[in-house]
């Protein structure tokens, strides 16, 4: 596995001593990391008989300890709060947050509808941020950059030499065409907003209202991307094909909040090129995690970036 993401061991349990300090806390055992990978490293601290979580960006993600610390400030007991981090070096002290939606709720579809529902008011609320947030360096994938983000990732030698010959001239030819999509998004009425690109009932913390945190992958974009993930998920989970009614109704569950903006149907016509927009950027943000990863890495999870452009020529799980 790569380590070239691993900080400064040193560097980082001293940063971690000085920040439990200043909360006035101690660590009661030592530091251990639990998570390696080619993008980011977490660590479990021990203090008291509970646990905090030592978090390192690589430098593709940086980005996300100075989102956690705005969204802490912006929408407080709706997120993950940081108990300290290190904007410049991507570092976050986290608390435990105890247990996701996915290891409390029943195994049903059902409750993905308030989990959609809830990410949708924040994603709402959160909108008249959205230029603050690319200052703080989150991925600006707003419809007017992506198709320019496309054209760059079918030039890559390492993208384009790894799709098949008729794949690659599909894409090419479907460049005008993904290009008339993006416009039709960007026409869009519904303002753009924090996509946190990665939604799941894992990814949610239940008890005193819902708590979303793993920012890694956000971006700032169309909202309704957020679908992309998030549906996939539901329907691999519940074997949900196409069309299947449960999917329409997490669909309107999401789109309740945004109602402000247009009718149900108007919404729900969104979605789909919303969706469709955001495998591109889905695509970058596997490049951007993999820019310092060792052959192992990129052998393991390398795919993924011409596999998402190759998900640009099927069908949305919607």
């Amino acid at each position: 596995m790569d380590n070239t993401v691993t900080p400064d061991w040193a560097q980082a349990l001293a940063w971690i001593d000085e920040s439990l300090a200043e909360a006035g806390l101690r660590a009661t055992g030592p530091v251990e990391q639990t998570r390696v990978r080619p993008w980011s490293v977490l660590a479990k601290v021990p203090v008291g008989d509970g646990t905090l979580w030592f978090k390192a960006n690589g430098h593709c993600s940086t980005y996300e300890a100075r989102l956690l610390d705005a969204l802490g400030r912006w929408a407080p007991g709706r997120v993950l709060e940081p108990i300290a981090i290190d904007g410049e070096r991507g570092w976050s002290l986290l608390p435990d947050g105890g247990r996701t939606l996915r290891e409390v709720a029943a195994d049903d579809p059902a409750h993905w509808e308030d989990l959609l529902a809830r990410h949708a008011e924040l994603q709402r609320d959160l909108a008249p941020r959205a230029a603050e947030m690319i200052a703080l360096g989150v991925p600006d994938m707003t419809a007017a950059q992506l198709p320019g983000h496309f054209a760059t990732l079918l030039g890559d030698p390492l993208v384009g030499g790894s799709l098949a010959a008729e794949q690659a001239a599909l894409l090419r030819a479907y460049e005008p065409g993904y290009r008339l999509l993006c416009e039709q998004v960007a026409a869009s009425v519904v303002p753009v907003s924090v996509q946190h690109d990665d939604l799941h009932d894992a990814n949610v913390l239940v008890g005193d209202g819902y708590r979303f945190f793993d920012w890694g992958d956000a971006s700032v974009a169309h909202p309704f991307a957020v679908l992309l993930i998030a549906m996939r998920i539901a329907a691999d989970r519940y074997d949900l094909k196409p069309g299947d009614p449960v999917l329409a109704r997490l669909r309107d569950a999401y789109l309740e909040p945004w109602t402000g903006f247009g009718t149900r149907a108007e919404l729900a016509a969104e979605v789909e090129p919303a969706v469709q927009a955001a495998k591109v950027s889905r695509a970058l943000s596997w490049q951007r995690s993999l820019q310092d990863a060792d052959p192992g890495s990129l052998a393991e999870y390398g795919p993924a970036v011409p596999g998402w452009l190759e998900e640009l020529l099927v069908p949305n799980v919607l």
